[in-house]
C-alpha cells in the first residue's frame, strides 16, 4: 500500500475528483462506478448467519480473515471510501445461452467462463484507474480488489448504488440487469459517496422457482451446497447423487437464475473482446469435451476460468451431464472409454452416468 498523506487545501476538489474517476472508468472499459463509504454492520450480520447456517459448503475461506472481511478499514488501514466497478461480461445473447442449456447433448458452460478469465483483466485496468487518481491528486493509500481478497463486493456495490442483491443474491441493476463483474479500489482519499439503490424484486420469484436444484432456500438465501455453480467449480469431491439428476449438461456453473430474471431483458452485451466466446467453448457436443485428454484440456483453457475445476473435475462435471444426456450409443462409447480412468473421482461418476444411459 502507498504511503497516505493527510488532505489539505491543495487537493483538488474532491467531487470533481469523483467525477473525473468516473470518465476515466469509462475510458478503461468499465461501464459504471460508484462510491460508499466501509461501514458494514448489516451486510457482517447477514455473512454470520449465513456460515452458522453451514451454506458456505467447503468454501473455508469465507470464515477466514476474522472482521477483515466486514471491515475494510481493517484489510487495509487508512481505508475510508471503497470505489466499486462494474463491467458487463454477456459474451453472447440471452437466447444462445437458451438453446444451448434446452440441448442435452450439448454442454452448458456458465456465460462468464466463456472467455478469458477476468480476474487479471480487472485488477490490471483498476490497477490504471488507481495510478490516474494518484498522478492527478498525489499519493494516497489504496489498494486494488476482485475476487482476490476477503471482501463483501456484492453489499459494497449496493451501497456505492451500482444495483441492489436480488433473491438469487446476486446484484441486479435496473438498466444492466446482473451479467456483470464487480471490482474494487480500497482508499484513504474520502470521496463523496453515493446513494444506495432501492430493491427493485418486488414479489417476483422467477429465480427461486427455475433453480434446478432449489438452492435458493427462500429469498435472498442462497444454500451453496445445492447450488449448481457450487457443485461443478467450487466443490472437489463427488458431486452428492441425488443431485447429479438436477445438475442436467451444466459442466461449469449456471446461469437459470439470470437467465429468467426480468430485469435482465435491459442486459448490454460486453464491449471487452477478451470475455468473447472461445470457439471450442461455445456450444460443444457433450462427447467431444468428454475426449480431451489432459493436454487438450490445459490448451484450451489457458488463461479460462475453467481450470479452477483441474482436469479430474471436469471430466467428472461432463460425465453426470453424459448420464443425463438422451441414451445414445455414442455417449455410452464415450463413457465406457473411462471406465479405468486413473482419478476414482471421475470414474465413480462414470460408472454412474453408464448405469443412466442402459
Amino acid at each position: 500500500m502507498s504511503t497516505s498523506i493527510e488532505i489539505d487545501a491543495g487537493t483538488p476538489d474532491l467531487k470533481a475528483v469523483r467525477g473525473q474517476l468516473e470518465r476515466w472508468a469509462k475510458e478503461l472499459g468499465f461501464d459504471a462506478l460508484g462510491v460508499a463509504d466501509a461501514e458494514l454492520s448489516r451486510p457482517e450480520r447477514q455473512l454470520q448467519a449465513w456460515l452458522d447456517a453451514g451454506h458456505h459448503g467447503e468454501m473455508t475461506w469465507m470464515q477466514a480473515h476474522g472482521r477483515k472481511r466486514s471491515h475494510p478499514e481493517e484489510l487495509v488501514p487508512g481505508t475510508v471510501r471503497v470505489v466499486t466497478v462494474r463491467m458487463n461480461y454477456l459474451p453472447t445473447t440471452q437466447g444462445e445461452a437458451l438453446s444451448t442449456l434446452a440441448d442435452p447433448d450439448r454442454a452448458y458452460i456458465a456465460r462468464y467462463a466463456l472467455g478469458r478469465d477476468y480476474h487479471k483483466l480487472i485488477r490490471k485496468r483498476l490497477q490504471r484507474l488507481a495510478t490516474r487518481l494518484e498522478e492527478h491528486v498525489g499519493p494516497t493509500g489504496y489498494r486494488v480488489f476482485c475476487d482476490s481478497a476477503p471482501v463483501l463486493e456484492k453489499p459494497l456495490a449496493a451501497k456505492a448504488g451500482l444495483g441492489w442483491v436480488g433473491k438469487h443474491s446476486l446484484v441486479l441493476d435496473r438498466t444492466a440487469g446482473s451479467w456483470f463483474f464487480l471490482g474494487e479500489i480500497y482508499t484513504d482519499l474520502p470521496l463523496p459517496v453515493d446513494a444506495p439503490t432501492s430493491a427493485h424484486c418486488g414479489s417476483c420469484t422467477r429465480c427461486i422457482d427455475v433453480c434446478p436444484t432449489q438452492a435458493i432456500v427462500a429469498p435472498y438465501q442462497l444454500d451453496a451446497r445445492r447450488c449448481i455453480a457450487y457443485l461443478t467449480i467450487e466443490h472437489k469431491g463427488p458431486i452428492p447423487e441425488p443431485l447429479r439428476p438436477l445438475v442436467g449438461n451444466r459442466v461449469f456453473g449456471c446461469d437459470d437464475c439470470q437467465l429468467v430474471c426480468p430485469w435482465n431483458r435491459h442486459a448490454q452485451a460486453s464491449r471487452e473482446a477478451a470475455f468473447l466466446p472461445r470457439d471450442a467453448l461455445r456450444t460443444p457436443q457433450l462427447v467431444e469435451l468428454f475426449d480431451w485428454n489432459e493436454e487438450r484440456f490445459l490448451h484450451e483453457t489457458e488463461g479460462s476460468p475453467l481450470r479452477r475445476t483441474g482436469y479430474a473435475g471436469f471430466l467428472r462435471n461432463v460425465a453426470v451431464a453424459l448420464g443425463n444426456a438422451p441414451r445414445s450409443a455414442r455417449a455410452r462409447f464415450a463413457l465406457a472409454q473411462r471406465r479405468e480412468d486413473p482419478s476414482e473421482l471421475v470414474r465413480e461418476h462414470v460408472n454412474w452416468a453408464l448405469e443412466r444411459q442402459k
